[in-house]
């Protein structure tokens, strides 16, 4: 197929790459030429309009609402021409509102549009291995499942369109929340003196470690010891973005959401501190040792 990818940050160039392995025409565009045109294979385009009309289906991955409504609404956006038919999948991790907004105005260009925000970071987005988590009426999920196969090792059709965004916020929840937590726990267990080997493998053998944990236990070893950790995949400024998205979706669903306002309010000081572009699991890092880097930074 010729498939267009708009936004190429880390993940949606690690989705174009996985898409021209498995044998399809990607074209790419990104409101930052440069990342686009770093996509090896690739065509790239000018404006969403262009993508929308050199595709017959068209993969976005935006940063937040604000930009879906400007690359889908604007006067060259996606939805500007004519998209009789075409497929729309749209993947980023924004409030179920934004889809449900975004879902009549595809459908009043005679488009066809599903979401579908996925779990996993880049790694396992080159290999096709994300967890996709769709939202869209029946045919039209029926329709995209053969792209989202090649993308996913497995696809939960979550409901209609709403539905897949609510799921994909509710999985991350428990991450965001654990690395704030896992921070203060290694605050507790500091005056111990244990070398952070050491400490790691305790709690990754223990009860409360998950899998996040468990994947990055070399890289926070790492940033213990003042060693490179090695490349982010999902840094604590994107994560506070999606905090405030889980206080603002479970607010609107009538939830109290104590732990997540807590867990964004720590975020939120560790991005302050300069570390935003640092991985998620470093939020853990710098609570355990927090006092000292405050002091550093006076």
């Amino acid at each position: 197929m010729r498939i267009g990818v708009a936004g190429i940050g880390k993940m949606g160039a690690a989705i174009a790459a996985r898409l021209m392995e498995v044998g399809h025409e990607v074209a790419v565009w990104n409101r930052t030429p440069d990342k686009a045109k770093a996509v090896t294979g690739a065509t790239v385009v000018a404006t969403p309009s262009e993508l929308a009309r050199c595709s017959d289906a068209v993969i976005t991955i935006l940063t937040d609402g604000a930009a879906i409504d400007a690359v889908y609404n604007g006067p060259s956006g996606l939805l500007s021409g004519d998209v009789t038919d075409k497929l729309f999948i749209e993947m980023s991790t924004v409030p179920p509102k934004v889809e449900t907004a975004l879902a009549p105005k595809a459908a009043g260009k005679n488009a066809v549009f599903v979401e579908c925000p996925v779990g996993g970071s880049t790694t396992p987005a080159r290999q096709g291995k994300l967890l996709g988590l769709l939202g869209g009426e029946p045919a039209a999920a029926a329709r995209a499942l053969p792209i989202l196969n090649q993308l996913c090792r497995k696809v939960e059709h979550c409901g209609p369109i709403g539905a897949g965004s609510s799921m994909k916020l509710a999985i991350n929840l428990p991450l965001m929340v654990a690395w704030q937590a896992y921070g203060e726990a290694f605050a507790i267990a500091r005056d111990v003196g244990w070398e952070p080997k050491r400490l790691l493998d305790l709690f990754v053998e223990s009860n409360g470690a998950n899998n996040g944990l468990k994947m990055r236990a070399d890289m926070i070893v790492a940033m213990m010891e003042n060693r490179d950790p090695g490349p982010t995949t999902f840094n604590i400024a994107d994560a506070v973005k999606d905090l405030r998205t889980m206080v603002e979706t479970g607010a609107a669903k009538g939830a109290d959401m104590p732990a997540t306002r807590a867990a964004l309010s720590a975020f939120e000081e560790a991005n302050k501190q300069g570390l935003g572009g640092g991985d998620g699991s470093r939020q853990s890092v710098y609570w355990a040792s927090r006092k000292k880097h405050q002091a550093a930074k006076i």
